[in-house]
């Protein structure tokens, strides 16, 4: 069952229910793994996690996919590392479409198998705290508008470690459609001065396939649906309306008949992402268009210097 983060997680500053919800936050923290030393140092394969401290949609899919277009455009043979979960197979199926998906209910399972098939690089699609891991290099994702909500932890909040933890780690990494720039930049450079942020941009690769005089409903069950939208109107289409649901949602037919309910009445045409397309039933997919996009990594050059 996926479960829709509580709105008062993304307010500008805690709430009350927050507060009442900070001792348990606290006993969470206390009692969070520690990270153990070193199981990974036999292997030859290097190890690359894409992560996040924030609860979903922070774009870790679409950079560990356009990291590894990058690195085969280098020579370089990598794979997908993911953790197998019944309720992502969106994901999986994304990874798989886009290059070879090595899966396991425990990570390093499948990290033996990919070493064992000679593979030069693991990009591993979340695992940033798996603590049996200590990744050669990890990036920790953020959105550009969500950042890291009212800023508290699990369940108070939306972070899975304190934001003080940053200075802890090496690189960053800002999706979406560059906004907030200077203000994340400072909030960032604040609690580690060193580390090294990189920047990304969604671009949809099947714009031109969309009328700008025609009127949309939207819907998505994504970690990151404003950014989703923001994208769309940014390119000029009409949205009248757009539907949030959970991440990873599968659903219903119940769902989609009301979808398409809602747009016959406002007479729209209908637009969902690539990766809730595939949660879709075949019958829909005439009705239901679908925006391909990918992730434009501003500073290439720097961010494949920081990998190779």
């Amino acid at each position: 069952m996926n479960l829709k983060k509580p709105k008062f997680w993304d307010n500008n500053k805690p709430n009350a229910i927050a507060y009442i919800l900070s001792p348990l936050s606290y006993l969470i923290q206390f009692f969070r793994p520690k990270r153990k030393k070193k199981i990974l140092k036999k292997f030859k394969i290097k190890t690359i996690c894409i992560g996040n401290i924030y609860i979903g949609g922070t774009g870790k899919t679409s950079l560990s996919i356009k990291l590894n277009e990058l690195l085969i455009k280098k020579k370089i043979k990598s794979c997908f590392i993911k953790k197998f979960y019944k309720n992502q197979l969106d994901e999986q199926k994304l990874l798989s479409k886009n290059g070879k998906l090595f899966m396991s209910k425990n990570r390093i399972e499948a990290i033996k198998r990919a070493d064992n098939e000679k593979y030069e690089v693991a990009i591993l699609d979340d695992g940033l705290h798996d603590a049996s891991i200590e990744y050669d290099l990890s990036f920790v994702c953020f959105n550009n508008i969500s950042w890291i909500g009212n800023g508290m932890t699990i369940p108070s909040g939306p972070l899975r470690e304190k934001i003080e933890s940053l200075k802890n780690y090496q690189h960053i990494f800002l999706n979406g459609n560059l906004e907030n720039l200077n203000f994340l930049k400072n909030e960032i450079l604040k609690i580690n001065p060193k580390i090294t942020i990189h920047l990304g941009k969604y671009i949809p690769l099947n714009i031109e396939s969309f009328n700008q005089n025609d009127k949309y409903l939207v819907f998505s069950g994504i970690g990151n649906h404003h950014t989703f939208i923001s994208m769309i109107k940014n390119y000029g289409l009409n949205v009248l309306k757009d539907l949030e649901f959970p991440d990873h949602y599968e659903y219903k037919s119940f769902d989609i008949n009301k979808i398409l309910y809602e747009a016959k009445k406002l007479n729209c045409k209908i637009i969902t992402t690539e990766k809730d397309f595939f949660r879709l039933n075949d019958i829909y997919s005439n009705k239901i268009l679908y925006i391909k996009t990918e992730l434009q990594i501003v500073d290439e050059e720097k961010f494949i210097k920081a990998i190779i």
